[in-house]
């Protein structure tokens, strides 16, 4: 659950969030990324195995600590898991000072509109109560839109509110993902709308509990002022989406107040096969990388 040293750190501290919360139809892709093949395991069971000990290693690297990452965000099978002797939150707050967060969302709807809403979320109360008892200061629920459709992005937003309610109401602190594709007709279109939406339903509710958001990289650099601006806003994280490192890290410099929350463009270039030292060189690497981004701005 939320403390005040929680709070503090995701308000105000240098850094960024790292996102390691594939999930269920991403993750045999993220482990084929990584350097393991379908064929390196059977069933369910076995693949969530892999992927729990690549996070690990993520996590116990020594670069991974809270002096640049300042949260990570989890899937549950991490956050019911352990890391040197302890469950993964309590470990990643107490042994690295990293902040953890909860996926919670069970995936998207069909398109409709030009939005991707988020499925139903069975019991989402029994998940939060048992996510605050084991540490955990936030979540994160993640819609799509791909289209400029006003209706759409609106109907998107309505639905991350009502559920970021639910989440507060565990005195958790939502992570709002209304991701808009980088492969949008008008993706500038749609991110204006987009941040429209969202400052109707914070300020609709100035004085209500503290959320965060997680959007693309707009287009228009600091597009998002207003919102990391606004009293109820902890904090803008960036999801990479799809560009590379390198690019995603020159679009987030030209956004002030923004900080990453990346996942592919943080893991993407490690290796199961490789030795520690390489591991921990290359995950150094693309720490430094997009710390310098969240914090030093163009």
């Amino acid at each position: 659950m939320a403390n005040d040293k929680m709070m503090a750190q995701m308000h105000s501290k240098g850094g960024f969030i790292a996102a390691l919360d594939q999930s269920g139809g991403s993750t045999p892709g993220a482990l084929r990324l990584y350097g393991i093949q379908d064929s390196a395991y059977s069933g369910d069971a076995e693949m969530f195995k892999q992927i729990h000990d690549m996070r690990v290693r993520i996590i116990t690297a020594p670069h991974f600590t809270g002096d640049k990452v300042i949260g990570a965000i989890l899937f549950e099978g991490t956050m019911d898991g352990e890391a040197k002797g302890k469950h993964v939150p309590s470990y990643l707050w107490e042994d690295r000072g990293v902040v953890p967060f909860l996926k919670v969302d069970k995936g998207l709807e069909p398109e409709n509109d030009g939005v991707q809403m988020m499925r139903p979320i069975p019991g989402l109360d029994e998940l939060l109560t048992r996510a605050a008892k084991l540490g955990i200061y936030g979540t994160k629920e993640r819609s799509v839109i791909n289209l400029a459709s006003k209706t759409g992005i609106a109907a998107v937003v309505d639905q991350q509110f009502e559920l970021g309610k639910q989440i507060c109401a565990h005195g958790l602190v939502p992570i709002l993902e209304p991701e808009v594709s980088i492969k949008s007709p008008d993706k500038k279109g749609a991110e204006a709308i987009l941040c429209a939406e969202i400052m109707k339903h914070l300020d609709a509710d100035p004085n209500g509990p503290p959320v965060m958001l997680k959007v693309t990289i707009p287009d228009v650099p600091d597009l998002y002022a207003p919102v990391i601006a606004h009293k109820r806003m902890v904090r803008v994280v960036a999801l990479s989406g799809g560009y590379t490192r390198t690019d995603a890290c020159e679009r987030l410099a030209k956004n002030h107040g923004m900080i990453a929350s990346f996942s592919r463009a943080l893991i993407g270039d490690l290796r199961h096969q490789m030795s520690d030292a390489e591991f921990d060189a290359s995950i150094a690497t693309a720490i430094n990388e997009i710390y310098k981004a969240s914090t030093d701005k163009n």
